[in-house]
C-alpha cells in the first residue's frame, strides 16, 4: 500500500484534558456498564490503576516528532546511500476498539547532506504508536515527520501488526498480520531503490 502523506491535525495538549478523578469516575462507570461491582476488594484500586496505565499507554500525546528530531549530523565522511533502521517493536491502540495493535517498523531514508541519531527513529515510532490509531495513518505519520524535519532524498515507512480488534473480537482470526507502506522522494520514483529497501527489511 502506497499512503498518501499529508498533513496530520496536532493533538490537543491544553487544559481541556479531565482531571484524573473524572477519569476514575470514567472507570467506574464501565465497570458498572460491564456488570461488576467497582466497590468490591479486587476492583477499588482499578480505576486509579487504568488511569495511571493510560497516562503511559498514551502519552504520545504530549511529545512531538520535531522535539526529537531537531538535532541532525552533517560529518558523515560524504554518506549518501540508505540508511535503515529495522524491526523497531512498538504497541499501539486502534482508535475504533481501543484495543491493542502490536507491530514493528521499519524506516528508511536516503540523507541529503545530513543524518538522524538512530534511536531518533525509534522514538518517532514510539511518539505515534503511544497514540490511538489506524496502521495505515501511523505509516504516513512516521514518514511525514521524517521528510519535513530531515528533508532527505526519500523515506520509507513499512509496519506490519497484529490487531487484537480482529483476534478478540468480530471475526476473531488470531496471528493475521497487516502491512502498510509509504514512500516519498526516490523511494517513490525509483524502482531500484524501493526494490532494494523491501529486500533489506526481508533480509534476516
Amino acid at each position: 500500500m502506497d499512503a498518501i502523506v499529508k498533513n496530520f491535525p496536532q493533538p490537543n495538549r491544553d487544559s481541556d484534558r479531565p482531571s484524573q478523578q473524572e477519569a476514575e469516575e470514567a472507570v467506574r462507570v464501565l465497570l458498572r456498564w460491564a456488570g461488576d461491582d467497582p466497590t468490591r476488594e479486587g476492583l477499588i484500586e482499578t480505576p486509579a490503576r487504568v488511569a495511571k496505565a493510560y497516562r503511559e499507554l498514551f502519552a504520545g500525546y504530549d511529545m512531538a516528532p520535531e522535539d526529537v528530531l531537531g538535532r541532525t549530523f552533517e560529518e558523515v565522511a560524504g554518506y549518501d546511500d540508505m540508511v535503515l533502521v529495522k524491526d523497531i517493536p512498538f504497541y499501539s491502540h486502534c482508535e475504533h476498539h481501543m484495543v491493542p495493535i502490536i507491530g514493528k517498523a521499519h524506516v528508511a531514508y536516503m540523507p541529503d547532506g545530513r543524518v538522524l541519531g538512530l534511536s531518533k527513529i525509534a522514538r518517532v515510532v514510539e511518539i505515534y504508536g503511544r497514540r490511538l490509531q489506524t496502521q495505515e495513518t501511523m505509516t504516513a505519520q512516521v514518514a511525514r515527520a521524517i521528510d519535513d524535519t530531515l528533508q532527505p532524498r526519500g523515506v520509507a515507512v513499512m509496519i506490519e501488526a497484529e490487531h487484537m480488534c480482529m483476534a478478540m473480537r468480530g471475526v476473531q482470526k488470531q496471528g493475521s498480520t497487516t502491512l502498510t507502506t509509504t514512500f516519498t522522494g526516490t523511494f517513490k520514483t525509483e524502482a531500484a531503490d524501493q526494490a532494494r529497501f523491501m529486500s533489506m527489511v526481508r533480509s534476516r
